[in-house]
C-alpha cells in the first residue's frame, strides 16, 4: 500500500465573525502520496495557499483535520522533515543569498555543506555572495526553493515555483522538480502554469471557491484522446461515423466530426467513409489539455481575482 504523505479530511477554514463569515476552504478531502509530483490547482482566490498552510502548521483549521507523514501538521518532529516554499520567499535583503541560507541552516542544525549543495541545485553557486536585495525576481525565487532542498526533506511543498524565471530558468526547475520525485522525495506543487503541471505532475487536485472539485491522475482527468474529420458531404460521413462510434460519441462542431476515438481508429474510420463515397479532406488525432480541462472544471471563476495573501494572514 502506497504510503500517505499528506491526508485531509473534511478540512475547513473559516474567516470572520457573525454575518462576516467568508468560507475560505470548504471541507477538503485529498491525499498526496510517497514519490509524487502532486499538482494542486485553482484559480485564485479559491484557497490554495489557506490550504497549504494549514497542512504546514501555520493555519489552523477552523475544522477538519491534516496530518503530515502521519502525524498531525505542525508537529517539530514533522516540521523538520518538510521543506517550503509559501508565498513568495522572505529573507533579510541585506545579507548575501548565501548568508541567508546560512542562518536557517544553523537555525536548524544544518552544516555549510548544507547549504552549498542547496544552492548548487538551483544554480546559484556563482550568486551566493550577492546580496540579496540585488537579486532579480527569479534569483529569489531559485533561493526560496533552495531554501526548501536544504536537509533533503521527505516532503517539498513549492507555492509557484517558477514566478519570475525565464524560459531556460523554468525548465531547470521542472528538471529539478521530477529528479526530487525520482529520487523518492514528494513534491506539492501549486502552479498556474498549467502546461507545466501537464508536463511533471502524477495527480492532481482542482479547487475552486474553497471546494476541490476533482482529484485524479494527469490522463484521467484530460480523458481519452478524440478524432476530428472533415469530410464532404458531412451528413453521409455523420451516418458513417455515428455507425463506429455510436450515436452518443460523435458530435458536429462546424464542419468538422469529433468522434470519441483513439488515433489507432483512423484507418478504419477513413476506409469506411472511402467505400460510401465521401471525400475526406482531413483526420487529426486531438488530446485536450489540462488548460482546457481546468476552465471547463473552474470557468464561473476565470476573472476572479481575490487575493488569497488576505485570507491567508487575517
Amino acid at each position: 500500500m502506497t504510503e500517505l504523505m499528506v491526508q485531509t479530511r473534511g478540512l475547513t477554514k473559516r474567516y470572520g465573525r457573525g454575518d462576516h463569515v467568508r468560507l475560505a476552504v470548504d471541507s477538503v478531502s485529498m491525499t498526496v502520496r510517497r514519490g509524487e509530483v502532486y499538482g494542486f490547482l485553482g484559480p485564485n482566490g479559491a484557497g490554495k495557499t489557506t490550504t497549504l498552510r494549514m497542512m504546514l502548521g501555520l493555519v489552523r483549521p477552523t475544522a477538519g483535520s491534516v496530518s503530515v507523514l502521519g502525524e498531525p501538521a505542525g508537529r517539530p518532529e514533522v516540521t523538520e522533515r518538510v521543506g517550503a516554499l509559501v508565498e513568495g520567499p522572505g529573507f533579510y535583503p541585506y545579507l548575501t543569498g548565501r548568508d541567508n541560507l546560512m542562518v536557517m541552516a544553523r537555525y536548524r542544525g544544518l552544516s555549510e555543506r548544507t547549504v552549498d549543495a542547496a544552492l548548487e541545485r538551483v544554480d546559484l553557486a556563482d550568486r551566493g555572495g550577492d546580496r540579496f536585495k540585488s537579486y532579480s525576481l527569479g534569483m529569489k525565487q531559485r533561493l526560496g526553493v533552495a531554501s526548501a532542498l536544504m536537509g533533503d526533506p521527505d516532503l517539498i511543498v513549492l507555492d509557484e515555483p517558477t514566478n519570475g524565471l525565464d524560459p531556460a530558468g523554468m525548465a531547470d526547475m521542472r528538471a529539478l522538480i521530477v529528479a526530487l520525485a525520482r529520487g523518492g522525495q514528494t513534491v506539492l506543487l501549486s502552479s498556474h502554469l498549467l502546461a507545466e503541471v501537464q508536463e511533471i505532475c502524477d495527480r492532481v487536485g482542482v479547487i475552486s471557491e474553497g471546494r476541490l472539485l476533482r482529484e485524479s491522475t494527469v490522463a484521467d482527468l484530460r480523458g481519452s484522446a478524440s478524432l476530428a474529420v472533415r469530410a464532404e458531404p458531412l451528413d453521409l460521413a455523420l451516418a458513417v461515423a455515428m455507425r463506429i462510434a455510436g450515436d452518443d460519441g460523435v458530435h458536429v462542431l462546424d464542419d468538422r466530426l469529433a468522434l470519441e476515438l483513439p488515433a489507432s481508429a483512423a484507418p478504419d474510420l477513413v476506409r469506411q467513409l472511402v467505400a460510401d463515397g465521401i471525400d475526406v479532406h482531413e483526420v487529426t488525432s486531438r488530446e485536450r489539455t489540462l488548460e482546457e480541462v481546468f476552465f471547463e472544471m473552474t470557468g464561473s471563476n476565470r476573472n476572479h481575482e481575490n487575493d488569497e495573501h488576505e485570507e491567508a494572514v487575517r
